[in-house]
């Protein structure tokens, strides 16, 4: 039996790779700041799945608090086998507009977290010959928007490095690039996206499905659903003056 770790995991996609994880007879080490949800995941996952499982209260922004994470990572008596790096939140304000205190709390959630753990992770599964990281970025890492477009560009190819690097050590490392996503997500960072409804809005219980079916076939980048494929595809070759500005895209349109 292998036991895997989530951060983020009382809401969205992180509690659908708990769920999911639960459902094939994964243990758990659950880790969230609020500790009320976290508890009551734990309840229903044991009861319906009959795993253990381990919860961890902690804001990943508290370097302290990352750190307590970080050493259940390297502990050599309770291996982890499978990391999920999946906390992160946005901000629903524009750049000047926003804290540098605020924006500070988003960079050690979405970059500085997933670094320290990933290191955690990796030195103590290289050290058994064995492991996978998940770690998850965004289709927004492929535009520029912010500092959350940033970060998870950053979280991109920080994990296409890991899996040159551990690959060969017998640690995969997966990262999984979604789109709109039906969770509470936006509602949280006050941001309006209507009825999340149509082509572009994804189940998270499909993505993390095929999140996992990547991560266990040692694929590197995980884009899901066709449409996203298609669209990443097309970021990849747009000129990156267009990506700076959309409204040149606008303009030269109207222009033609």
């Amino acid at each position: 039996m292998s036991t895997a770790l989530v951060t983020g995991a009382t809401a969205g996609i992180g509690r659908e790779f708990a769920v999911q994880l639960a459902t094939q007879g994964d243990d758990l080490v659950l880790v969230a700041r609020d500790t009320a949800r976290l508890d009551a995941l734990a309840a229903e996952l044991t009861a319906a799945h009959g795993v253990a499982v381990e919860v961890i209260s902690a804001d990943l922004s508290d370097r302290t608090a990352l750190e307590r994470v970080a050493e259940r990572l390297r502990d050599p008596a309770r291996p982890v086998d499978l990391l999920v790096n999946n906390a992160g939140y946005g901000l629903g304000s524009a750049f000047v507009d926003t804290t540098v205190e605020d924006e500070e709390r988003l960079l050690d959630v979405l970059v500085r977290a997933v670094l320290v753990l990933s290191h955690a992770a990796a030195g103590a599964m290289v050290a058994r010959g064995s492991g996978r990281i998940i770690n998850v970025s965004s289709v927004a890492g492929f535009i520029t928007s912010g500092t959350y477009s940033a970060a998870k560009s950053w979280v991109t190819v920080f994990t296409e490095s890991l899996a040159g690097q551990l690959g060969p050590k017998g640690v995969h490392a997966t990262v999984l690039c979604p789109g709109f996503v039906r969770t509470e997500f936006h509602e949280r960072a006050g941001i309006d996206k209507g009825e999340q409804s149509g082509p572009f809005w994804l189940d998270p219980t499909d993505l993390v499905a095929q999140a996992l079916a990547d991560s266990e076939r040692g694929r590197v980048v995980s884009v899901p659903s066709p449409q996203y494929k298609a669209l990443v595809g097309v970021l990849r070759h747009v000129p990156r003056a267009l990506l700076r500005n959309p409204r040149v895209t606008s303009a030269h349109r109207k222009n033609r």
